[in-house]
């Protein structure tokens, strides 16, 4: 009796001092929308998104100027790898960071990810080469450990009932970045020019003139960083509990019967105690045909913002719209308040009425009818091109975060919450190696369809949306991957 009242009191002082137990109890008595939690989401979402999208209004001028590109046509090709070069760093690392959210916690993880954004992204606004600048954003790339564990810490700082809420805020903020980041690239880029009142051409942003996007972006995640360190960004991962190393749920179906039997354990102390070993998360077949499909969704998403960018800005004797980068940061801001209303007011709903698969099919199917109306945008102009440009861009954006957000509900659904930091970092890697071929690929692709106006098979730009739809359909018919409809 003594033995197990002294055992019951040594588990209560574990839990009252594990995070993830308090986060746990948190959420039993949770009553309403947690917009705290949301809002720390919302903040460090954001810090990840802002330096991908930023630079793409200005990065075919940002090319131009470091006068590597001998002919107009190819500074695509140049753009692309910029572009790239941050997806390769990501790429190597995710896993690592993934785990190391998975040993230590979510929180010193997100912290590090965030002071990363304001060195980096600072000092790629600085870049006087085109080497200077992919070496910059690799290295952004490689520490940039944001947005893998930061949905990982979304699915459990909320109870199960706003989990798509919760993942939607993710998306929802991922997407405001991919529209408030060229906005801000658009209209901060080579300010001396645009607005010689207030900067000198011998001032630092005369000199640097893509320094003003990068430092306002770096300020704002000088910010996040402030509030996510004195504030309570809470710590979910179960550290200091009996369970710490193999907590389990039984309503999640990956653990097996001798894993939920281990749960019982009662021998004393931790280093007594028997840590059953985690299941490979490769030999999680629903995890993998999950990141599989998220991953050619991914190189299309990013394929397009890479190309629209760059047929936006091109001239209309090639096919585009011959927009400056503030007129592209423009259509693209007004477009993120449509997208900011679907995804917290529309989306909950769909997702709740239709299933998380039909979502995503849906979307998928009308992105490709969406997509190939966009060569015949270029022969409107004035006021009606602005329109419609605008529609279509909320129209695509509402519809890929629909598929992005359904994807990330599924993966994490896919593994236990000591594996979603793992499972995260697997995705990252993956969908990072993905998005590495987009840009470059993309701006090799739009580079050759501007060589080949005349040609009688999908001339010019048609060509270019004419892939992009391909990639698209691959994305779809893989939705039917019968691990896919079996976890969901």
């Amino acid at each position: 009796m003594a033995d197990d009242a002294r055992e019951t009191l040594l588990e209560e002082k574990e839990e009252n001092n594990c995070p993830g137990c308090k986060i746990d109890r948190v959420k039993q008595e949770q009553r309403g929308i947690p917009y705290i939690h949301l809002s720390f989401i919302w903040l460090v979402s954001l810090c990840t998104a802002l330096p991908i999208s930023s630079l793409f209004p200005y990065l075919y001028f940002m090319i131009e100027d470091f006068h590597v590109a001998k002919k107009e046509e190819h500074i695509g090709f140049y753009a692309g790898f910029v572009a790239s070069s941050f997806m390769i760093g990501r790429a190597l690392t995710s896993i690592l960071w993934g785990k190391l959210a998975d040993r230590y916690g979510r929180k010193p993880i997100i912290l590090m990810g965030t002071f990363s954004v304001i060195i980096f992204n600072t000092l790629f606004g600085l870049s006087t080469s085109f080497w200077f600048a992919i070496s910059v954003r690799f290295l952004l790339g490689c520490v940039n450990c944001l947005l893998g564990v930061i949905r990982a810490y979304a699915s459990e700082v909320v109870s199960e009932e706003y989990h798509a809420l919760s993942l939607s805020v993710v998306s929802t903020s991922r997407g405001i970045g991919l529209i408030v980041g060229p906005a801000i690239g658009g209209y901060l880029a080579q300010p001396a020019e645009k607005y010689p009142n207030l900067f000198s051409q011998d001032s630092v942003f005369g000199r640097f003139p893509y320094f003003l996007p990068s430092l306002v972006i770096s300020l704002y995640a000088t910010g996040a960083l402030i509030a996510c360190w004195w504030l309570p960004l809470q710590e979910t991962l179960h550290t200091r509990c009996r369970t710490a190393h193999g907590r389990l749920n039984p309503n999640e179906p990956e653990y097996s019967p001798n894993e939920l039997n281990d749960g019982g354990s009662t021998s004393r102390g931790l280093d007594h105690q028997k840590i059953q070993s985690k299941p490979s998360l490769l030999r999680n077949r629903p995890l993998m045909a999950i990141i599989i499909v998220y991953c050619v969704f991914s190189l299309q998403e990013i394929a397009y913002s890479e190309i629209f960018s760059l047929w936006a800005v091109s001239d209309i004797s090639y096919g585009g719209l011959s927009f400056s980068s503030q007129d592209v940061g423009e259509v693209l801001a007004i477009s993120g308040l449509g997208l900011l209303l679907f995804q917290l007011l529309v989306y909950p709903l769909m997702e709740k009425t239709l299933g998380l698969l039909v979502v995503i099919r849906l979307s998928a199917v009308m992105l490709i009818p969406l997509l190939s109306c966009y060569p015949s945008i270029a022969s409107l102009s004035g006021l009606t091109l602005r329109l419609v440009i605008i529609c279509a861009s909320i129209l695509k954006n509402a519809l890929s975060i629909s598929l992005v957000t359904g994807l990330f509900i599924l993966l994490n659904k896919a593994v236990p919450q000591s594996q979603r930091g793992a499972a995260n970092g697997i995705s990252m890697t993956a969908m990072s190696s993905f998005k590495s071929f987009g840009p470059a690929g993309g701006g090799v692709l739009f580079s050759w369809a501007q060589k080949r106006q005349v040609a009688s098979f999908l001339p010019g730009d048609e060509m270019v949306f004419f892939v992009l739809n391909l990639v698209q359909l691959v994305g779809l018919i893989m939705t039917f991957i019968p691990y896919i409809s079996h976890n969901q």
